[in-house]
């Protein structure tokens, strides 16, 4: 996932098993909710979705981080081929991409960001959501 997974000696081996237990939200765009675990700390962040063999299609994973900035990901250890959403504090996508499952492919936001939002790839383009359109939420009315 996030490149500084590289920085943590022992960190990449030691992880053995998908997090499926961390804390959820609702999110929505237009008639659509999704069900997204929230990754709030560096070790959920780095974790992110690795080994994860298969993901409901209304589930995702938002990633919050303490402040905006250019936020980069990988794929390395993570199995499925996901669309990354980069999103603003008011809950407006930035900039999207799709990436490739084992991967150290690096995919940034175009600008800074403190959320990105990974849904399997093609859940976005098959709902019609690109970059301008908008995600609401509690994490997004806290930021207005």
């Amino acid at each position: 996932m996030a490149a500084a997974a590289l920085l943590v000696p022992g960190w990449a081996s030691a992880q053995q098993a998908p997090q499926l237990n961390l804390q959820r939200i609702k999110l929505s765009t237009g008639m659509y909710v999704i069900d997204a675990q929230v990754a709030l700390t560096p070790e959920q962040r780095q974790t992110g979705l690795m080994l994860r063999k298969n993901m409901p299609q209304h589930e995702g994973m938002l990633f919050v981080f303490e402040q905006a900035g250019e936020q980069c990901f990988w794929m390395k250890n993570t199995l499925l081929p996901l669309t990354a959403a980069f999103v603003a504090d008011d809950g407006t996508i930035v900039n999207m991409a799709d990436m490739k499952p084992e991967t150290t492919d690096s995919h940034c936001s175009v600008k800074p960001v403190r959320y990105v939002l990974e849904m399997n790839k093609g859940w976005f383009a098959k709902k019609g959501i690109k970059p301008g359109s908008k995600l609401s939420g509690p994490v997004f009315e806290a930021q207005r």
